[in-house]
């Protein structure tokens, strides 16, 4: 009865929105729709079908979706959302709300000597960050997506291509991957080289360690803060160029390979020297045949043999050649403590993805620009 109950509650919810169909949506009513579309649980791809038919009446402004999206508003109703904020850009904004309690005043940066003192801290924490962590085995699974008719600003229509899971040793500060299995097919005594498609690496301290080097001499800035997984974060932009970077991308097992420079952001938790989160926009040349190259790397902290140590939980990496894209989402599980006979289960390969995800979109809080890092 409770499936039920539900599924009629959804479609009352479906039939009270397309009553609001046959009229113009202010913004008001928007955010009415899509919180409770959030709240009743409804696909995502039906929110974001039914959003292709709702014009606006007034202005959406992209912050709103911005805090949709941290409501838990998903990536096709985002999209949606996004497009409906581009067709109503000249239209008029929303009547002011009328006076009520005040607004919490915006965040204030901290000073510029503040920054630079957060910065010295941090940089310390990832130049070391390999050598604090543990021998440690876990279990790493690639989920491999594609979109064939990939247009470029878009969320994407991805379809699953296959599941790759591999035993991961870190051991002396060194990585190991050994191929377990694609999709039900063993893959012992192989290497993803057999594979093809985007594979990525280095989410244990390489990308890390490569951004602070001081020999990669990047320039820093403070650039707002911003709430990730409940946590006030200082996000920190960063730029390395060409000449610097020790990045490399790899296109179709060495046809074509590129030392690109780089962008992005760090997180960092206020009042911590840890990161919880990087950014990385590959900068590559348009002649290469590899573009829109991103990586996104999550960490949060795990326990191993009793101590807790912040480790990669996930990470996204996103590429495109011409229209076909290509996006890995990694997860990295059942870390434990390496030793010659330490065995690790692999009877999660098929599991979902953690409930967390929902909570690791980035809400972000207003607060002045400031003066850059160096």
């Amino acid at each position: 009865m409770r499936s039920v109950s539900l599924r009629l509650a959804l479609s009352a919810l479906l039939l009270a929105a397309s009553a609001f169909a046959q009229q113009q949506f202010t913004v008001d009513k928007l955010v009415q729709f899509i919180t409770s579309s959030i709240r009743q649980k409804m696909s995502d791809a039906e929110v974001a079908k039914y959003l292709g038919s709702v014009r606006m009446s007034e202005r959406l402004d992209p912050r709103v979706v911005e805090e949709l999206q941290g409501k838990g508003a998903g990536s096709k109703t985002v999209a949606a959302l996004n497009r409906l904020a581009e067709i109503s850009a000249s239209l008029a904004a929303p009547p002011a709300p009328a006076a009520g309690a005040p607004k919490p005043k915006p965040i204030p940066p901290p000073s510029y000597e503040e920054q630079n003192r957060i910065l010295a801290d941090v940089r310390d924490y990832a130049l070391n960050y390999s050598k604090t962590l543990p021998d440690f085995i876990s279990l790493q699974v690639t989920r491999r997506y594609g979109d064939h008719n990939f247009k470029p600003g878009t969320e994407g229509s991805w379809s699953p291509l296959d599941r790759v899971a591999e035993k991961l040793s870190y051991f002396d500060q060194h990585e190991k991957y050994e191929l377990i299995s694609q999709n039900d097919n063993a893959m012992f005594g192989k290497t993803f080289e057999n594979l093809d498609g985007a594979i990525s690496r280095g989410e244990f301290g390489t990308v890390m360690q490569q951004i602070f080097d001081p020999a990669s001499d990047g320039e820093f800035h403070w650039l707002r803060w911003g709430t990730l997984r409940g946590e006030l974060c200082h996000v920190f932009s960063f730029v390395i160029d060409q000449p610097h970077s020790k990045s490399t991308i790899d296109y179709n097992h060495g046809e074509a390979r590129a030392n690109p420079g780089y962008h992005g952001l760090v997180y960092v938790p206020k009042g911590t020297t840890t990161i919880t989160r990087i950014t990385v926009v590959q900068d590559v040349a348009p002649s290469f045949p590899l573009q829109d190259v991103t990586q996104t790397i999550d960490y949060a902290w795990t326990d191993i043999s009793g101590q807790q140590f912040l480790l990669p939980w996930k990470s996204v990496v996103m590429m495109r050649h011409d229209r076909l894209a290509d996006r890995n989402e990694i997860e990295f599980r059942g870390y434990r403590k390496y030793s010659a006979d330490t065995s690790i289960k692999f009877d999660d390969v098929d599991d979902a993805a953690t409930a967390d995800d929902k909570n690791n979109q980035e809400q972000p809080a207003t607060a002045a620009p400031a003066a850059p890092v160096h």
